[in-house]
């Protein structure tokens, strides 16, 4: 079956053996991390000081606002990748408190460092009105799953129930801007928001939760990812279900949910 796999695709087995190996399959994953960092760093450039730019303006950009040195080529094929990434509009307008459970969602991305010179990245999606982390996803690896895993896990939560006209807001980074995670966003039958570009205000409290998980955490001592993923689930359960927080009444963000639920 192989070899005629091979004759059709017009490759020779060694290199379809090659192209499915390990080490070639962690060169790919490699080439897209890398690739969703040079996007993130050209978007930003393009959209510098609110003013549109073609690949010569961004590449002057990138070298003398942000230290980076791309070559035109490889800017014009970002630009082209990205062509069909869409910002939209600020909906949620900083309402991040309307006491109503599954309607206003957060979600952002941040980064982890552990052991020695290890890097994670931690996605979540957060209730506004309760503060419960509704889903996580953790991955070495900052390609488009991070995000859409993160959705993906939503819809398997069985305590999450949408409310009306519910929306999901983030900033503009390429993972929320990108088609992929703009489709599962509308199949999900959720709305999607962003915040204004460089306004880290208009997500503050999903920030203000990447703040505490950081301080509250032994994220430092794991040495590996499995290790690191065991201490983020442990917290989850108990930012959840026993960490009791001020502005809930005093609550735990369950026990608040369900107080909220009780009292509609």
């Amino acid at each position: 079956m192989v070899s005629y796999l091979c004759e059709v695709a017009g490759v020779s087995r060694s290199g379809y053996y090659n192209y499915f190996s390990e080490k070639s399959q962690k060169q790919r994953e490699l080439k897209d991390e890398k690739d969703e960092v040079v996007k993130e760093l050209i978007l930003k450039a393009f959209h510098f000081k609110g003013r549109k730019k073609g690949a010569r303006q961004i590449k002057m950009t990138l070298a003398g606002q942000f230290g980076v040195v791309y070559n035109l080529k490889r800017i014009r094929r970002m630009m082209k990748a990205t062509q069909e990434h869409r910002v939209v509009p600020n909906l949620l307008n900083r309402e991040f408190k309307q006491d109503v459970p599954g309607k206003v969602l957060l979600t952002d991305i941040t980064y982890l460092f552990y052991g020695k010179g290890q890097k994670a990245y931690l996605s979540t999606i957060k209730d506004g009105s309760t503060n419960e982390i509704l889903a996580y996803h953790v991955s070495d690896r900052i390609t488009m799953d991070l995000a859409t895993d993160t959705l993906l896990k939503l819809k398997k939560n069985r305590n999450f129930k949408k409310a009306k006209d519910s929306l999901i807001h983030s900033d503009q980074g390429t993972h929320y801007t990108h088609p992929d995670f703009q489709k599962l966003v509308k199949k999900l039958g959720l709305r999607q928001s962003m915040s204004r570009r460089g306004n880290c205000w208009d997500n503050a409290p999903q920030e203000s939760f990447f703040g505490h998980f950081k301080d509250e955490t032994y994220i430092k001592p794991c040495t590996t990812l499995e290790e690191l993923k065991r201490e983020i689930k442990q917290y989850m359960i108990y930012y959840n279900h026993y960490r009791y927080q001020w502005n809930l009444k005093k609550m735990t963000p369950v026990q608040y949910r369900d107080h909220l639920l009780n009292a509609a």
